[in-house]
């Protein structure tokens, strides 16, 4: 007979379980793998320590449950209040995890500790690259999943998928890219297996080699690497305090015919900018008389969720490059093209092409954690996180020509002289700190001297003390770093 209690494994260990006769086959069996160490004489402490080695050794594995306490004791010789006191000590040092009415599990590996900033550092702290997670991410995501672990549900979801994808997870997508009131027509949405191939496939169909891309004078270097290797030549657009600036894309096209424009509308990288609507609205009558395709990337726009896209204003003129790692979880990667019918066969054909089809685990992932809120509540939570770490920007480089929105998750820092980028860079190395330049942003010759600090990876504590490190730094002349 099924044990009621049990539920699918949420967090993707092996939850061996399928009746109550292979729970005690899995209990029976990690009993044994520590039965093999224990002297069941010893104390609680060293039969805690002989688990633990099994742990250590691989051969009890995150996921694989322990048996009973009752049938762990009788194993083992010992009492059950001994028993009880082992599994009370491999909880505390991280080993295992209970969850009620099912059990205790070994838990996957506690993360690093944050690197100290020390020289020569024997670690880095990132604030290079961004990976946005907040408490009770892992929870609320293995939540959502648990049902998509069942083995007729996996069957499915481990099957291929088409860049166009089923009609039903088409809407659930469309709900999950919503924002500002708009909602895009779920038959207008193609995946990918992440956003960067959304982007490749979408600069492929839409700009031939050697034709013209227009970007904003400072872009997402990514758009850099993808004309280098098509060989499309960058055209670099003016900025102003409120981001592109739409003559300068007429100005550009009446110089030499663009075939695409890409553009960061919302919480913009690296400048953190977002466009007013007033902005937004000349951007897409320019791109209407003119007659040139846009590629709006929204990775980043999910934390401006009060703010409808250029698609919006723009639908007939606009594909819109979305993904699932910013929103939800860095290690599930999921790509969004939502394209004009006229143009959504030329990128559809660039996905398949390129062998860019999506995961359909992703795809279903994606589907059961929109419908039961886990998207709507990380985002909430995202943007909460992101305000505070803002402010902790803000806080500890007070004085300095530092530029970031609250929603963003990075911020421009404009450097005091006599400092230039890479010299900046180069002495935060010096102090086990990654920064990104200008140049990497940079279309042109000519850098501005500055850096972006994406602010999402390291913990706060990790976080704060770097800042601290930089504020410092910047106080400082290079040369001041070299006598030291």
């Amino acid at each position: 007979m099924k044990d009621d209690r049990r539920s699918d494994r949420p967090d993707g260990g092996a939850d061996r379980t399928a009746d109550s006769r292979a729970d005690r086959g899995t209990d029976r069996e990690a009993g044994k793998r520590a039965d093999a160490r224990v002297d069941p004489r010893a104390d609680y402490r060293r039969v805690a320590d002989a688990v633990a080695e099994e742990i250590r050794a691989g051969l009890l594995r995150p996921g694989d449950r322990l048996p009973p306490q009752r049938a762990f004791a009788r194993r083992h010789g010992i009492a059950d209040s001994t028993a009880t006191r082992v599994y009370r000590e491999l909880a505390r040092r991280g080993l295992t995890v209970g969850e009620v009415g099912r059990g205790t599990f070994v838990r996957a590996a506690a993360p690093a500790t944050a690197p100290a900033l020390t020289e020569p550092a024997a670690g880095r702290i990132d604030l290079e690259l961004n990976y946005p997670e907040v408490p009770g991410q892992s929870a609320l995501l293995a939540e959502g999943l648990g049902g998509l672990l069942r083995p007729d549900a996996l069957g499915q979801a481990l099957r291929p998928a088409a860049t166009p994808g089923p009609p039903a997870l088409r809407e659930s997508a469309a709900d999950l890219l919503a924002r500002g009131g708009w909602r895009p027509d779920p038959a207008r949405i193609l995946f990918a297996g992440n956003g960067r191939q959304a982007l490749f496939a979408a600069v492929t169909a839409l700009v031939p080699a050697g034709g013209r891309l227009g970007v904003e004078e400072l872009t997402y270097p990514v758009v850099k690497a993808v004309a280098a290797r098509l060989g499309i030549t960058l055209v670099p657009l003016a900025m102003d305090e409120a981001g592109l600036v739409p003559e300068a894309v007429a100005d550009a096209h009446a110089a030499a015919p663009l075939h695409a424009l890409y553009v960061q509308p919302r919480l913009h990288n690296p400048l953190s900018r977002t466009m007013p609507a007033h902005r937004v609205e000349q951007l897409a009558e320019v791109l209407g008389r003119l007659g040139v395709p846009a590629i709006e990337d929204a990775v980043w726009a999910f934390l401006r969720d009060d703010l409808p896209p250029l698609a919006a204003y723009a639908p007939e003129r606009t594909v819109l490059i979305d993904s699932l790692s910013k929103r939800v979880a860095p290690g599930l990667t999921l790509g969004y093209a939502v394209a004009p019918e006229d143009l959504a066969a030329g990128i559809a054909t660039a996905l398949r092409s390129g062998g860019w089809a999506p995961m359909r685990f992703a795809l279903e992932a994606a589907d059961r954690w929109q419908r039961a809120g886990t998207v709507r509540a990380l985002v909430a939570a995202k943007q909460r996180e992101a305000a505070v770490r803002q402010e902790l920007a803000a806080r500890h480089l007070a004085g300095f020509a530092v530029r970031g929105e609250p929603y963003s998750y990075h911020c421009w820092w404009r450097l005091p002289r006599p400092w230039r980028a890479d010299t900046f860079v180069a002495a935060a190395a010096r102090h086990g700190i990654g920064v990104v330049p200008a140049t990497a942003f940079t279309v042109g010759p000519q850098a501005p001297p500055a850096v972006r600090l994406a602010l999402a990876s390291p913990p706060p504590e990790a976080l704060t003390q770097a800042l601290t490190t930089l504020a410092t730094l910047a106080r400082s002349t290079p040369e001041d770093q070299i006598e030291s």
